[in-house]
């Protein structure tokens, strides 16, 4: 392919399509949420963190030695995540364990992977 196929070099405004799209616009707000959620999961070991919440509930003690990283490390990364409503955790006497907060993040995470095997 060539630079020049990617150019659009007509002069037609297609003005029903641009009116349908106009109507259907998010507010500034909306993006920039949806831009620092990719931020969010824009990170490798948070992404770890899912995949291994995604596969079983652990907690923070588990993730470290599974990332071989402190528990420092891995409660920073789980505050990130936990902020962005990615993740949850529950208490069980003194051990908190994470687990992915709803049905929608275990369908990122899949949909992400058979995106990136096509």
């Amino acid at each position: 392919m060539t630079k020049n196929e990617f150019y659009c070099d007509c002069t037609i405004i297609h003005s029903d399509v641009l009116e349908c799209v106009k109507t259907k616009m998010l507010d500034k707000s909306e993006f920039d949420g949806i831009t620092k959620f990719f931020k969010t999961i824009g990170d490798s070991t948070r992404v770890q963190i899912l995949w291994a919440l995604y596969n079983h509930e652990m907690c923070v003690c588990d993730l470290a030695n599974l990332l071989s990283m402190t528990k420092s490390a891995i409660s920073h990364q789980l505050r990130e995540l936990r902020l962005a409503n990615l993740v949850k955790f529950r208490k069980s006497g003194k051990t908190v364990y994470y687990s992915l907060a709803d049905d929608h993040v275990t369908n990122l995470i899949i949909n992400a992977l058979n995106h990136i095997k096509e």
